[in-house]
């Protein structure tokens, strides 16, 4: 059975999603200043003790000391960045002593270790930016607050023959309306540009956090991922032309061989044996026709003409109209469409994980059924395949699932398998939903 239909999306809430963000960035701020009190006084007291110290032994161990004091407070502003910056928590490696390191080595280890002059930069320097931001959000808070009850205590504030209101200053009278105008007036806009305000100082502050605290070691995360990606490509092409090849060897290229002896025996038939070289002739046109076949179905393998022309929906239908068992196919149908479709790398890595995962189900896994869906989340594309089998399938050397891990790494991608011994088995990939030019 299959099925092609749009993938549903939540729905979503903004007003509920503005305000949680607001709480979230006005208690980022709110609770940045005190620890960039903190983290200033650590810092300005143990590096000038440190220098202080400097011509005595202890000096040393006090900077080490602070640098592991000021480490501290660096790891709970990572655990606040994800809350304002909306990335994923990473933590440097630091570096740490040789084993059998003594004991000035064990000293001198986050001496030596940039990271370390990094947080002690943080720390130094988060109070520049955490004071102003701490104010301007306290007060846009107040204007905001006060200016929308004003109306509710105006009465209550005194006011003697020699006050001079704002709005007076500002020529529009000094009676009570017009104060609980002027006044309303202001604290409406400072509500309105209150979620505004308060990211800017969130962001802000955040910034220049990740650059000291999270910079670097995104950038070897990168580097690594890179390298992984590269390799990965490598490894993906390898395996896919080693499988081209062993392929060709075992169909079509028997079969040229085939043919090209029953051709030479044929024309070594047409004149003492017509009726024999004619039964020759047919054997070597049915060669060439599955010749054909095979070609065929192996550049299907490659890159289907359905997958280019029409995308990805109507591939897979194509795909799970061959299966060998029922195939339940979910797959969003805007992604068939010109303006939804995907990269043509990202496509044929999604043509190619379902493919693969389903031969493997028709050969291994003894399935009586299938489930495949494919649906866009966000900046990713999700892939699952599921079956009833008896399960065991694993990303171990040797097995099958390698080489779609290989594809989806090459891709930027995740692959998770969950596959118990006796089933059922259920795979998982990501990918991102790069659009594509078509």
């Amino acid at each position: 059975m299959t099925a092609t239909r749009g993938a549903a999306t939540p729905a979503s809430h903004p007003l509920r999603n503005l305000l949680r963000q607001l709480l979230r960035d006005s208690g980022y701020v709110l609770s940045g200043l005190p620890l960039a009190v903190a983290g200033f006084v650590v810092a300005v007291t143990g590096f000038t003790l440190s220098l202080g110290l400097l011509v005595t032994t202890l000096g040393l161990p006090v900077l080490a000391g602070t640098f592991y004091a000021v480490r501290v407070l660096a790891d709970i502003e990572r655990l606040r960045l994800p809350t304002v910056l909306s990335a994923p928590r990473i933590r440097p490696v630091y570096r740490g002593p040789d084993p059998d390191a003594n004991f000035w080595r064990r000293v001198l280890a986050p001496v030596r270790d940039p990271q370390s002059w990094l947080d002690l930069l943080h720390a130094f320097s988060k109070l520049l930016v955490a004071v102003p931001a701490f104010v301007i959000l306290v007060c846009w808070w107040v204007l905001a607050l006060a200016g929308i009850y004003y109306a509710a205590y105006d009465r209550y504030i005194p006011y003697d023959a020699d006050s001079v209101s704002l709005s007076e200053l500002l020529g529009m009278g000094d009676g009570a309306g017009a104060r609980i105008f002027l006044n309303t007036a202001i604290g409406v806009f400072a509500l309105l540009t209150l979620p505004l305000v308060v990211r800017a100082c969130a962001r802000t502050e955040g910034g220049l956090a990740r650059a000291l605290l999270t910079g670097v070691a995104e950038l070897r995360n990168r580097i690594t991922t890179l390298e992984e990606q590269k390799r990965a490509a490598a490894s993906a092409e390898a395996n896919a032309l080693r499988k081209l090849e062993r392929d060709i060897h075992d169909g079509p290229q028997q079969r040229l061989v085939r043919l090209a002896m029953d051709l030479s025996r044929a024309r070594d038939q047409l004149t003492s044996n017509p009726e024999a070289a004619g039964h020759t002739l047919d054997e070597a046109v049915g060669q060439t026709r599955e010749t054909l076949s095979e070609l065929r179905a192996l550049s299907r393998g490659i890159a289907p003409p359905i997958l280019v022309d029409r995308g990805l929906p109507s591939a897979l239908a194509a795909l799970a109209g061959r299966g060998l068992i029922p195939i339940e196919l979910q797959v969003d149908t805007a992604l068939g469409e010109p303006g939804g479709r995907l990269d043509p790398a990202v496509e044929s890595t999604a043509y190619f994980v379902v493919a693969e995962a389903l031969t493997n189900v028709a050969k291994h896994s003894r399935a009586t059924e299938c489930r495949v869906f494919v649906e866009r989340a966000g900046r990713r594309l999700r892939v699952g395949i599921d079956d009833d089998g008896q399960g065991g399938a694993h990303l171990a050397k040797g097995h099958g699932l390698v080489g779609i891990a290989d594809r989806i790494r090459a891709a930027g991608g995740q692959l998770h398998v969950t596959s118990p011994a006796g089933g059922p088995t259920a795979i998982r990939a990501e990918l991102p939903a790069t659009t594509g030019k078509w």
